[in-house]
């Protein structure tokens, strides 16, 4: 398995837990993820009012959904991160939590934005994400082509 390249940077500012660029060897599959939420497996929603705790469903959604095509969170090469606000404190909430996730392994290239609302009622966290599939893993359940 191609692994990717991780490059901070050094004539740019250091980046705080991420990578400035990921760089994947052609050939390599990589899983595109739709955006992953703070719900559990009735659909209900995890954390209401709560940050901290909706990002911990949400990374954990993400790493299950990611186990099901065959990678995990440590092979994530990008993420994106929405929360709900328009104060830092809220950003810097849900950040704190992806840094002591497996999610922060490598580091990746990640983006964080505040942004009005999401999809669900009471949502305040989403995180889309693209990852490595290493050689030899499977599409799981519901894979195909």
């Amino acid at each position: 398995m191609a692994l990717p390249e991780r490059t901070v940077v050094p004539t740019l500012f250091p980046p705080p837990g991420y990578a400035h660029a990921a760089v994947v060897e052609a050939g390599t599959r990589l899983a595109f993820m739709a955006g992953s939420v703070p719900l559990d497996p009735e659909g209900k929603l995890v954390g209401e009012g709560d940050v901290t705790r909706q990002t911990e469903q949400v990374v954990a959604n993400l790493d299950e959904a990611l186990r099901a095509v065959g990678s995990d969170l440590s092979h994530v090469v990008a993420s994106t991160v929405y929360v709900v606000g328009d104060e830092v404190t809220a950003l810097t909430e849900a950040w704190a939590v992806v840094r002591e996730s497996a999610l922060h392994a490598g580091p990746h290239t990640s983006t964080l934005l505040g942004t009005a609302c999401l999809g669900y009622p009471g949502q305040l966290v989403e995180i889309t994400a693209t990852a490595v599939v290493p050689d030899g893993t499977g599409t799981g359940a519901g894979g195909g082509s």
